[in-house]
């Protein structure tokens, strides 16, 4: 991916929806295959009974497996968020991280599936854990890549 991507990837703790609920992401791995993002419970993301909103925990899941495997498949493909669940398993207090992983096995083959000419639709789950490490929620996210048509 080119410069300006990682100018503005480094940017997105300012995003306006991610500052309001207090969502950082707090360790991107060099060869961008690992992302970890966190968020406190505050006044801005609690919800009636004291927990975290679960608008805010999905937020903090929302773009990293999009825009990890854009970097890594590069210019030549269409990346998209397609769709998504989250599983709301515990009730979520204190501090959340979710840790967001690219393995380059998973990649090579939606990059093999898509030059094929294929409309590929790879799913990819995160956990979202609390200070215990204990699973507070469970987010899938349905992504659709293809490879972009050549331009004569």
């Amino acid at each position: 991916m080119n410069k300006n991507f990682y100018r503005r990837l480094k940017w997105i703790n300012f995003y306006p929806p991610f500052l309001g609920a207090g969502i950082r992401v707090i360790y991107t791995a060099p060869d961008f295959r690992t992302m970890r993002v966190a968020m406190k419970l505050t006044r801005l993301n609690v919800n009636a009974v004291g927990t975290h909103f679960g608008g805010s925990l999905y937020a903090m899941c929302d773009p990293f497996f999009m825009l990890m495997l854009m970097h890594h498949l590069g210019d030549g493909y269409i990346v998209w968020d397609k769709a998504a669940t989250i599983q709301f398993l515990r009730p979520g207090r204190g501090k959340v991280t979710a840790t967001f992983e690219m393995p380059p096995e998973r990649v090579a083959e939606i990059k093999q599936r898509a030059d094929a000419g294929e409309k590929v639709e790879p799913t990819f789950v995160v956990d979202v854990v609390d200070e215990k490490s204990q699973v507070v929620a469970r987010v899938e996210k349905l992504l659709y890549v293809r490879k972009k048509a050549e331009t004569r």
